[in-house]
């Protein structure tokens, strides 16, 4: 799996205690890395981190990336093989109520982790994360290829966007001299689903705390367009990348988009009727109603097009929708409604992920 990269390494995650750092933890535990997470707070309530116990299972520090100088002394301490840059501001809504707050969080932090890199010069591999919505979004009906312009017409957006400038000005101004030792590639995707998230303002959080109440959710934009994936599709490819750029300088500097499969474009209304199926209401008219409230911006269309990761990396997405809405659902019911260990679930859900690429002989199983 991953060509055994993982296993006995020191792989440091920040924002390891959020939704996708959760799973991506999780992950590395078992492939048998030494996971380090340095993140500033546990994020939401309730939290995947803290339902899967992970704090007790890893290295655990509290702390801000914004604080450069500590941020610069844990990593040049730890030396981490690899690094996944997670930690940011990652609601849109928020962004529109303090956006000081996401630009510090999305474009410092990210330029701190870079910069402390630079400063301890260990060998070490990184993987940094930012968005699909890193794209200036002009509603094309193709997906957007990584060479395509960054930007965007909101904070998160525009936050995104610049991130990525500051990464590839680090990547050229320090990074491809001969005389580092830090590797770099970056690593989109978006419209992330699956269980263990309780960020507020999303669609499917809603859903499943008013489902586990008995409770109708209001939805504002039912025709809304997506290419709805589970966390564990695009963490397959930064674990991917990851591993190929651990043992390929050729990728160095290079960013890659993870998405589905093209046929995964769903309405935000018919996601919800396939979801409430496995909370057993009686009619959809229970699970949600539509009201036209669009309190802000909200793009209609925003996918990518992923054929650089196939071409140079083999990655290609492993679950198909239904697997996808099944994922979500059940960890979600098996949560509220059931009395199973929730770490146990989260491992039979990799676990079950895992064996089926490799039925499909996916390259990133070997």
């Amino acid at each position: 799996m991953f060509k055994n990269i993982y296993e006995n390494k020191k792989v440091l995650v920040t924002g390891h205690t959020g939704f996708k750092g959760s799973w991506l933890t999780t992950w590395l535990l078992k492939l048998g890395a030494n996971v380090v997470g340095i993140s500033k707070e546990i994020p939401t309530q309730p939290s995947m981190f803290e339902e899967l116990e992970l704090e007790n299972k890893i290295k655990h520090y509290k702390e801000d990336i914004r604080n450069l100088e500590n941020l610069t002394t844990i990593i040049s301490e730890e030396k981490p093989d690899i690094l996944f840059h997670l930690a940011a501001q990652p609601i849109v809504s928020t962004s529109y109520k303090d956006p000081i707050e996401t630009i510090s969080s999305n474009v410092m932090g990210t330029a701190n982790v870079l910069e402390a890199l630079k400063v301890s010069n260990h060998k070490c591999t990184a993987i940094i994360i930012t968005s699909d919505k890193a794209y200036d979004n002009v509603e094309q009906v193709w997906g957007y290829k990584e060479d395509d312009k960054m930007g965007g017409k909101d904070i998160y957006s525009g936050s995104k966007g610049a991130a990525e400038l500051i990464i590839k000005s680090y990547y050229h101004s320090f990074f491809k001299s001969n005389d580092s030792n830090i590797k770099l590639a970056i690593g989109r995707a978006g419209n992330v689903i699956g269980g263990g998230d309780w960020a507020k303002d999303r669609i499917v959080v809603d859903c499943m705390e008013a489902w586990s109440e008995n409770k109708t959710v209001e939805i504002r934009s039912p025709k809304a367009t997506r290419p709805w994936q589970h966390v564990l599709e695009p963490l397959s490819g930064y674990l991917d990348l990851g591993a190929n750029l651990f043992n390929e300088d050729v990728l160095h500097g290079e960013s890659f988009n993870f998405g589905p499969r093209a046929e995964q474009n769903h309405t935000v209304k018919q996601l919800l009727e396939d979801l409430s199926k496995y909370w057993h209401f009686k009619t959809v008219n229970d699970a949600f109603t539509i009201t036209a409230n669009i309190p802000f911006h909200e793009a209609g269309l925003l996918k990518l097009n992923c054929d650089k990761a196939l071409f140079h990396l083999k990655w290609q997405a492993n679950l198909d929708y239904n697997d996808t809405i099944r994922y979500t659902s059940e960890w979600y019911y098996d949560f509220y409604k059931s009395e199973s260990n929730i770490y146990d679930k989260t491992i039979e859900q990799i676990t079950e992920y895992e064996d089926m690429a490799k039925n499909k002989l996916l390259k990133w199983t070997e």
